[in-house]
C-alpha cells in the first residue's frame, strides 16, 4: 500500500495545532499551542485575542511540526483544515493559512468539519469498526451520530441549547471554580455526595439533549441558598449535577446502540475526558456487550491530529476544496 501523508491544521478557538498523520491513524508528528494561560485571566476564550494569537503562532507550529516529523512539504500529499464550526475569525486563519500553503505548494485541501475530526480522533493508532454509534460531547456539541461505514455521518440527536461542555463551564462559575471549569466539577463531584434536588434534564423518548434547564436549576438552587443565608456545599453540588448530567448522555446513548442495533460506541470530544462519564459508559457497555472507544485524553480536547486522520478518509471518498475556501461558524455535519 502507497502511504498518504496529510498534514492537519486546527485553529477553530483556542488551539493552534499542526499534525501530520500517515494513513488516516498513525501520527507521526503534532504540534499543539494552547493559549489556555492567556485566557483563563478572562474567565474564557476572548475572540479576538485567539485570533491574533493564531496570527503570530502559526507559522512557527507548522515549521515545529515539520522539523519534529523529519520532513518537508514535498513529502505531504494533502492538506487537512478545519473550515468550521468554530470562532470565525480562529477559522479563518486556519483556513487561509492552510489555502496558502495548498496554493505554493500545489496540495489537495481538504475541509473538514470540526466534529468529524473529533469523531476520527478515535482512528488515531486503530481504526474504526462499523456500523457505530459516536456521542459527541463538547464545550459546542452534544451529539448522537450513527455511521454505516467510514465518513458517513447520521446526526440522531443534538442538544437544543446549551452544549454540556457550556453547561459544565457555566455550573463552575457558579460554583466559583477557575476557568477552564469543567474538569474541575468533575474532580470536585468525587468530592462530594448527591443531595441536591436536580432536574434530569429532558428525560424523554427523543435522541435530543438540553442543559439549560439543569443550568438553571443549579443558578437558582445557589441564589435561593444564599437568601436565606444558608451555604452551599461545592462538592455535593458537583456530584448532583454531574450524576445527572451522565445518567441521561448514558440513557440515552444506551437506547440508540439498541435501536440502531449497534454494538460499537466511541465517544468524541473534550468532555470524553470527564471521568464520571467516562466510568458510566464503560460500565454500560460492559453489561450490553457492547465495545466501546474512547480517545487518549490529549485527543480528546482540539488537536490537529484528529483533523489530519479525519482529512485521509474525506480524501478518499473526494471530499476537495478550492483555494477560496470559507471558513463557517456554523454548519451541519454531513
Amino acid at each position: 500500500m502507497t502511504n498518504t501523508y496529510i498534514l492537519g491544521i486546527e485553529s477553530s478557538c483556542d488551539e493552534t495545532s499542526v499534525s501530520i498523520v500517515r494513513n488516516g491513524y498513525d501520527e507521526i508528528a503534532t504540534v499543539v499551542l494552547s493559549q489556555m494561560d492567556t485566557h483563563a485571566n478572562y474567565g474564557g476564550v476572548v475572540p479576538e485575542i485567539a485570533s491574533r494569537m493564531h496570527v503570530e503562532s502559526i507559522t512557527i507550529v507548522i515549521e515545529e511540526c515539520l522539523k519534529k516529523a523529519h520532513m518537508t512539504m514535498d513529502e505531504i500529499d494533502a492538506i487537512a483544515v478545519t473550515y468550521g464550526p468554530g470562532l470565525i475569525g480562529c477559522l479563518l486563519i486556519g483556513t487561509t493559512f492552510a489555502s496558502t500553503l495548498s496554493y505554493i505548494y500545489n496540495k489537495p485541501l481538504i475541509p473538514v468539519h470540526h466534529i468529524a475530526g473529533h469523531i476520527y480522533a478515535n482512528n488515531i493508532g486503530k481504526q474504526l469498526k462499523f456500523p457505530l454509534i459516536a456521542l459527541v460531547v463538547s464545550g459546542g456539541h452534544t451529539e448522537l451520530v450513527f455511521m454505516k461505514e467510514d465518513y458517513s455521518f447520521k446526526i440522531i440527536g443534538g442538544t437544543l441549547d446549551d452544549a454540556v461542555g457550556e453547561a459544565y463551564d457555566k455550573v463552575a462559575r457558579v460554583l466559583n471554580l477557575p476557568y477552564p471549569g469543567g474538569p474541575l466539577v468533575d474532580k470536585l463531584s468525587y468530592e462530594g455526595i448527591d443531595t441536591y434536588s436536580l432536574p434530569l434534564p429532558l428525560d424523554d423518548n427523543s435522541y435530543n439533549f438540553s442543559f439549560s434547564g439543569i443550568k438553571s436549576a443549579v443558578i437558582n438552587t445557589s441564589h435561593n441558598l444564599k437568601q436565606r443565608g444558608e451555604e452551599l456545599n461545592k462538592a455535593n453540588m458537583a456530584c448532583s449535577f454531574q450524576n445527572r448530567v451522565v445518567e441521561i448522555l448514558t440513557k440515552k446513548t444506551l437506547r440508540a446502540l439498541k435501536e440502531y442495533d449497534v454494538h460499537n460506541l466511541i465517544v468524541a470530544g473534550g468532555v470524553a475526558a470527564n471521568s464520571g462519564l467516562r466510568d458510566s459508559l464503560k460500565e454500560m457497555c460492559i453489561k450490553n456487550n457492547i465495545e466501546l472507544s474512547i480517545p487518549e485524553i490529549k485527543y480528546c480536547t482540539d488537536n490537529a491530529t484528529m483533523i489530519a486522520a479525519a482529512g485521509y478518509y474525506a480524501k478518499k471518498i473526494g471530499k476537495q476544496a478550492d483555494i477560496d475556501l470559507k471558513a463557517k461558524a456554523n454548519d451541519e455535519l454531513n
